[in-house]
């Protein structure tokens, strides 16, 4: 105990002897070291309701101002100069691609005199006229997407479905002058086309040669009923050819894929047409016929 005692008064004489006056670091109030002027402060005229409102007017002003020369602003001002650029730009594509599809519509008219058995010199006279109109305006096209170089595919979707009718009325013309398929950089060429930053797509191209096979059923009706008794063999020789070029494609399950199924049924409607004219013994001597596609 006595041991404990004399360390315990040990400790204290070494406190005091390292801090003789303990009470000069007693705690000073913080409010004393504080003088708040309260004249620095800006006053709010609440008593005044005319002048509460200016005032909350000019801070809204003065934010205002701050937010107008921030980089969002600026940032979205940029978008809107090139969102109205580029609308005006699709509008004069869209403007072209309305003529490339009135040329299209009249071309269309005058191939389908053929059903008619009008003599197909005639005929075909009349639709090549609108190539050289169509050559024009797809000239006019790739004019304008110079101005935008790099952003075919951004805008393609304007002038696509005129694309694929155009093709598949040149490839039927074509047809008829010679009973061959018109091949791909053939058409390019016939529409003007076939630069780096602008030619025909395949996909366009394949989808117009499935658009043309669909008239020739009824074009194969119309000249058996006109007394041309071979005209199913040339045309199934033709689609069945086509038919097995495109299944060494492999489609993916969109518009393309759906056009060639239709071919598919272009090709047993006319199938059915020869049968029944070769049934009949309406089909030349020595024909060898067909393999059935199943």
């Amino acid at each position: 105990m006595k041991s404990s005692s004399a360390l315990r008064n040990g400790v204290i004489t070494l406190f005091h002897s390292l801090n003789p006056n303990p009470n000069s670091y007693k705690t000073i109030p913080f409010r004393k070291f504080i003088s708040i002027n309260k004249s620095s402060l800006p006053s709010l005229p609440t008593s005044d309701p005319q002048k509460f409102r200016f005032f909350c007017s000019s801070m809204a002003q003065s934010g205002d101002s701050v937010y107008s020369s921030s980089s969002v602003e600026k940032q979205f001002e940029g978008f809107r100069s090139t969102l109205e650029d580029s609308g005006k730009l699709r509008e004069r594509i869209k403007a072209v691609a309305g003529e490339i599809e009135s040329a299209a519509r009249f071309m269309h008219s005058g191939l389908l005199l053929v059903h008619q058995s009008r003599p197909v010199p005639e005929v075909l006279e009349r639709a090549k006229g609108q190539i050289e109109v169509l050559k024009g305006l797809y000239s006019n096209l790739a004019e304008i997407l110079k101005e935008c170089p790099g952003q075919y595919y951004r805008f393609h979707g304007e002038w696509r479905s005129e694309t694929q009718t155009a093709v598949s009325l040149i490839v039927l013309l074509h047809w008829l002058e010679t009973g061959d398929l018109l091949m791909h950089k053939e058409t390019e060429a016939k529409l003007g086309l076939g630069s780096s930053e602008f030619g025909l797509d395949i996909e366009d191209y394949l989808t117009g040669v499935c658009f043309m096979s669909n008239e020739l059923p009824r074009y194969v009706v119309n000249q058996v009923t006109a007394g041309d008794y071979d005209c199913p063999r040339k045309v199934l020789n033709f689609l069945t050819e086509l038919h097995a070029a495109f299944r060494m494609l492999n489609l993916r399950n969109d518009l393309l894929r759906r056009k060639f199924d239709g071919m598919k049924y272009d090709l047993r409607k006319v199938e059915e047409v020869y049968y029944d004219v070769k049934i009949r013994g309406l089909t030349a001597n020595g024909d060898p016929g067909v393999p059935r596609i199943v």
